[in-house]
């Protein structure tokens, strides 16, 4: 299936300027489209690498990603300003996915915290990042990191995706995703945990230097 949407159609490369999303989105509210293509070129890329790793099909994330856009098209006069377009897009991404994953009937489970974990102050002091560009260098390991992602509950990988691979902070990915600071550092911290569990066979074998 064919993205239409935007200007230039998906362009993986393109970010918008924060400073000219103030702008875009007057116009947008002002059902301006050529504004909303320019807004979607900007932001579609992402919005796709995002959707494309919390759902299986690569269809289904074509879908949910046109669905991102229409719907925020639809309600601009619903946004506010209190939070970034980008955190308001990934917001209206993430409900979408739950919700075609609920349809699925796929069952979003997590564990509770360790024992001795559940403090916030004590989250901040455990951060075993997992490196992405280093891990990229091995095909076989990069192979494995994204199936351990792909084996995540929806709940830990969103938390996941937006920190480490769109740079969003603890308060941009609780305002994307409806939820207390806490619970995003405690879910980051579990889906840490998992991707640690399924690379140790690799960091043990020694491919990772």
């Amino acid at each position: 299936m064919e993205l239409r949407l935007g200007v230039n159609g998906l362009s993986l490369g393109m970010r918008a300027e924060p400073n000219a999303d103030a702008h875009l989105l007057e116009r947008c509210r002002r059902h301006d489209r050529e504004a909303f293509g320019q807004l979607v070129d900007a932001y579609q890329g992402r919005v796709f690498g995002f959707v494309r790793r919390m759902l299986p099909s690569q269809e289904d994330a074509w879908d949910v990603t046109q669905e991102v856009f229409i719907r925020a098209y639809q309600h601009f006069d619903r946004f506010d300003g209190r939070s970034s377009v980008k955190t308001w897009l990934f917001r209206i991404a993430h409900n979408l996915c739950v919700d075609r994953a609920r349809k699925a009937a796929r069952s979003i489970e997590e564990q509770p915290l360790p024992v001795g974990l559940e403090s916030e102050d004590r989250m901040d002091l455990s951060d075993p990042r997992w490196e992405p560009e280093r891990l990229a260098m091995e095909g076989e390991l990069a192979e494995a990191v994204e199936q351990a992602i792909a084996g995540m509950s929806e709940k830990l990988r969103s938390v996941l995706l937006l920190h480490d691979k769109e740079d969003a902070s603890y308060d941009e990915i609780a305002q994307a995703l409806g939820l207390p600071v806490g619970t995003v550092k405690s879910r980051l911290f579990l889906a840490r945990v998992h991707l640690q569990k399924c690379l140790t066979p690799y960091l043990k074998g020694g491919q990772v230097s």
